[in-house]
This record gives C-alpha cells, sequence and structure tokens, in this order.
C-alpha cells in the first residue's frame, strides 16, 4: 500500500465510523496492540458491507465478497481510553475484486492504514464479476485526491 499524502487526510474518504478503544486492546507498553487495529478495521468494514453502501440492494444480508488479502500499515501508536475514527473509502475496483481503503485516526492523528481486498463471489461457483448495481455503488465511494 502505498502510504500517500492523501490516505492520511479524513476528507479523502466516504465515511467514517468512530469506534471506542478497551481496556484489553493494551499491548505491555499501555498502547493499542497489533490485533486491536485488526478489530478495529474489521468492524468497520463488517458494518459497511452488512449495512452500508456495500450492502446488497433491499436486504440487510451479508454481501457476496470474501477477503483475499488484508495489509496494515501502523504509522503511530494508538491509545487507550481514547475513540479511534476510521475512515473507509474504495481505493480499487477490479472485474471481480476491490479495494476498501481504510485509515484510523486518534485525536486528530492518522495512526494507521489498511488495505482489505475483497473478492465478489458465487456462493455456487466461486469468484465472479461485480454486478453493475453494486460496481456503481463503489464508484461513488472512491477514495478522493
Amino acid at each position: 500500500m502505498k502510504d500517500v499524502a492523501r490516505r492520511r487526510d479524513p476528507a479523502a474518504y466516504a465515511t467514517s465510523l468512530t469506534l471506542d478503544t478497551r481496556f484489553g486492546d493494551m499491548d505491555v507498553n499501555g498502547h493499542l496492540n497489533n490485533v486491536a487495529f485488526a478489530r478495529l478495521f474489521e468492524e468497520t468494514r463488517v458494518r459497511f458491507l452488512r449495512f452500508g453502501s456495500g450492502a446488497p440492494v433491499g436486504k440487510k444480508a451479508p454481501s457476496s465478497v470474501v477477503v483475499g488479502h488484508v495489509a496494515i500499515d501502523y504509522l503511530a501508536e494508538g491509545n487507550y481510553p481514547a475513540p479511534v475514527t476510521l475512515t473507509l473509502a474504495i481505493g480499487r475496483i477490479g472485474s471481480s475484486s476491490f479495494t476498501v481503503a481504510m485509515a484510523a485516526f486518534q485525536e486528530g492523528q492518522c495512526i494507521a492504514l489498511c488495505d482489505s481486498v475483497l473478492v465478489h463471489r458465487d456462493p455456487e461457483t466461486g469468484p465472479s464479476p461485480i454486478p453493475p448495481a453494486l460496481r456503481e455503488r463503489l464508484e461513488a465511494l472512491r477514495l478522493k485526491g
């Protein structure tokens, strides 16, 4: 993932979500551990896919996508109990997959970046082209800049 300036700008993202940190998210040094970052990014991605613009039209069920790859760049220490604001946009759209670009901000600072490659799939045949309706919704959520 490229750590370009726009990825550290919350205005570049289509949507955001603020989540609380938990005491159990800390490592032995009192900072958010790597699993906590993964959990925060996962929660954001899942809410987008189940209830947000990535959800199937007309129903509140999981999208027909699976995670193909996740990469997290840790940029700064996160702290408990400060909440974390996570931003989400679409970075790339291919024929059967797309990349969800996310960033984590705490107290105004970008503390981590995450790219998740999601593969559209047919339950019976596996990977399949992204349907036009989903592609249209994803295009509207492109990373700005």
